[in-house]
């Protein structure tokens, strides 16, 4: 993660600051999506129940990566869908270097990713959809 997320400040929906040497050691899903989106505002729940069931592992984690228009419309989506997970901040240009360092043509989509930086899956959404999530999970670690 030091390589792709380094220099980027990651939010908490609380509003708390926290830096990518919080992601050191764990499966990251990069979570490309945006509010005005219908089949993101579906996937967004699914994957809350899913973040939510592995929250005490502690070995995976999530960070949002917003598409929306406004930093309005990325607070009201966080306060109406979103699990406790790290998103990085409306206007940030690493959201578009990351879409276009992973090539996303389309949202929703989920991406997982090594500690490193390289991509495990880019069929997270998939697999979240699929899978139950210690199954998913399991999965991920493997290609560690």
């Amino acid at each position: 993660m030091a390589q792709l997320l380094a220099d980027v400040e990651l939010v908490k929906n609380d509003g708390s600051k926290h830096n990518a040497s919080e992601l050191e050691g764990k499966v990251v899903g990069l979570y490309f999506s945006a509010h005005w989106c219908p089949p993101c505002r579906q996937f967004t729940p699914v994957l809350k129940d899913f973040y939510n069931d592995l929250a005490e592992e502690g070995d995976f984690e999530i960070v949002f990566v917003s598409f929306d228009r406004s930093a309005e419309d990325l607070k009201k989506y966080l306060d109406e869908a979103h699990g406790d997970w790290f998103h990085i901040a409306y206007g940030n240009p690493k959201i578009q270097e990351l879409a276009t360092k992973l090539q996303v043509s389309g949202i929703p989509a989920f991406i997982i990713v090594k500690p490193n930086g390289d991509v495990i899956t880019k069929e997270g959404r998939s697999e979240v959809s699929s899978k139950a999530p210690k199954q998913a999970l399991s999965g991920w670690k493997k290609s560690l």
